[in-house]
């Protein structure tokens, strides 16, 4: 599930993982570079985890990509086989009288 956030200015109230941080005019210009400096380092590790779980996906996709090509090539092969095994079935019955086809010869 993706989050969509909206762009938020240092007055407004910001939400981080379930944290929420004012910056309102009680912070005094000394904690405005700490504040900034934790909003980073947040945005960094998210970026991180997401980065990770990105990489992640692409290797499960070429994985189920190869495997995809695999069970393709498996079902045309197959596909291929009983064609030419009902080929040889029709082929057979045509070209002699199988015994339960013969009358016995009490008839």
């Amino acid at each position: 599930m993706t989050t969509r956030h909206k762009a938020i200015s240092p007055d407004e109230g910001i939400a981080i993982n379930g944290d929420t941080q004012r910056d309102d005019s009680s912070m005094s210009p000394a904690q405005a570079p700490a504040w900034l400096e934790s909003r980073l380092e947040a945005l960094e590790s998210r970026i991180a985890y997401q980065e990770h779980w990105l990489a992640l996906l692409d290797e499960t996709v070429a994985r189920q990509d190869r495997r995809l090509v695999q069970l393709e090539r498996i079902n045309a092969m197959m596909q291929e086989k009983l064609r030419e095994q009902q080929q040889a079935l029709q082929e057979g019955e045509m070209a002699e009288p199988r015994p339960e086809d013969e009358i016995p010869p009490h008839y």
